[in-house]
């Protein structure tokens, strides 16, 4: 196995397009290193990104934010402004691993591992985040839902990296929330995840909201039904309780040994109307 470890995006493209073997990212680590260590696959190639620049840093503009790549969940529960202006995706993040996980683990890592649990994903899906794709042909734009196309599976080509993720900039009256069930109190995988993410007007009616599961179905869920119940409502009672009765319908679980499908389809309902209640408390602060 061969690994490289690249200051530019230009220069990991290139090594990704010229192996003619198994390449792989590395971001974080926190997968890839343990597959390795349990002989469950074996890349002729493996390119650290954490060198590159541009996948270092988090930055806030005029149009928003952009996280690169390699930034550690550690990383964005420090960021103050982020952690007030986009508080779900940061608390999606801080769920996953331990402690010294959170030193490593990234987004891209959790996007790309294509985990239908993964805890980052909702919230940046119904944030509405897109990916800054760079490959042999040039750099491209593509939305984070448009990535995950099935478990362990998603829908850049071999010879493609992320290089960051831009969020758009915030509506006054805007914030969202993430919520996971997990059998134990900490370090476990979702059974159930629901992310909401909405704005209000003046009046504190809903006027945009998108609500999205994970852990439910093959990849992440969005529920147009429960975002639709949100939008035009003073997310009142009623509308919490179309937002629970249209999560538990849209959630197409299995049965495993962390809960039955029955269990998990109630489960997505309720985590999502708690989502919704504290999304708006967010925005209405």
């Amino acid at each position: 196995m061969q690994y490289i470890a690249p200051t530019t995006s230009a220069a990991a493209v290139a090594a990704l397009a010229a192996c003619n073997g198994d390449a792989r990212l590395l971001a974080g680590g926190t997968d890839i290193l343990v597959r390795l260590q349990a002989d469950l696959v074996e890349p002729d190639l493996l390119v650290d990104i954490k060198h590159i620049v541009a996948c270092q840093h988090i930055t806030e503009d005029a149009s928003g934010f952009i996280i690169g790549a390699a930034v550690p969940s550690a990383q964005l529960g420090e960021h103050a402004r982020l952690s007030q202006v986009w508080p779900g995706i940061v608390e999606g993040m801080g769920l996953v691993g331990s402690t010294q996980v959170q030193g490593r683990a990234t987004l891209t890592g959790n996007l790309c591992n294509a985990s239908p649990a993964a805890d980052g994903v909702p919230a940046m899906v119904a944030a509405g985040a897109t990916a800054c794709v760079v490959g042999p042909n040039g750099t491209r734009q593509l939305a984070v839902e448009d990535i995950p196309t099935g478990p362990g599976q998603i829908s850049l080509a071999n010879n493609e990296m992320i290089e960051s993720f831009s969020l758009p900039p915030r509506p006054p009256r805007s914030s969202d929330a993430y919520i996971r069930f997990i059998p134990r109190t900490e370090m476990d995988i979702a059974v159930v995840g629901a992310a909401v993410n909405l704005t209000l007007d003046e009046t504190g009616t809903c006027i945009a909201a998108c609500v999205v599961l994970g852990a439910v179905g093959p990849t992440f869920i969005t529920v147009n039904a429960a975002a639709e119940a949100l939008i035009g409502s003073q997310v009142d009672e009623a509308a919490l309780q179309a937002v629970q009765n249209a999560c538990s319908t849209a959630a197409t679980p299995i049965s495993d040994k962390r809960g039955t499908a029955e269990f998990r389809k109630h489960t997505a309902g309720v985590i999502a109307r708690r989502a919704a209640i504290v999304a708006h408390s967010r925005a209405l602060a």
